[in-house]
């Protein structure tokens, strides 16, 4: 079985934001490629909010509308089991305080090959989400789709 987390770097392009896709053509090929291998896709909360920010902060404000409601249609579409990854779960309170407890040591990881710029909050919640899949299905394929280096490397692959 395989297990896909997808990164906000990945769904800013399935959207096709302005100035945050530059591929997004190969993406959806990329992305019914994933379909059809059987691949179990999921959209982690942190990849939500980010993708969120990100069309917030993007273009003039037709733009923005256009885009929100594209975003909009698509998170309640996951919501309702009609898109082809499922949401993460939510977490606990105890869960989001021991996040935030190693969220300094995180920040303070240069991330490669950019220097001086440390893993961010977003990305430590999805290598969360991935070490519990890895947790979880130990026997399967678990990696994270992203544009990210740091966050491609993190790829559990053992043969069930």
């Amino acid at each position: 079985m395989k297990i896909c987390l997808i990164d906000t770097s990945i769904f800013l392009e399935i959207l096709n934001v302005p100035s945050k896709s530059q591929e997004h053509e190969k993406t959806l090929e990329d992305l019914k490629s994933h379909v059809e291998a059987g691949c179990n896709l999921f959209l982690p909360m942190a990849t939500i909010i980010e993708t969120g920010n990100h069309i917030a902060q993007n273009g003039n404000s037709a733009v923005r509308r256009e885009m929100a409601t594209r975003f909009v249609k698509m998170i309640k579409a996951t919501l309702a089991n009609e898109a082809p990854w499922s949401p993460t779960s939510t977490v606990s309170i105890d869960t989001m305080e021991s996040w935030l407890d190693q969220f300094p040591d995180y920040a303070m990881r240069d991330k490669t090959p950019k220097k001086e710029e440390g893993t961010s909050f977003g990305d430590l919640i999805i290598i969360k989400d991935w070490e519990k899949f890895c947790k979880q299905n130990p026997h399967s394929e678990v990696f994270i789709w992203s544009k990210d280096s740091d966050l491609q490397a993190l790829h559990q692959n053992k043969e069930s």
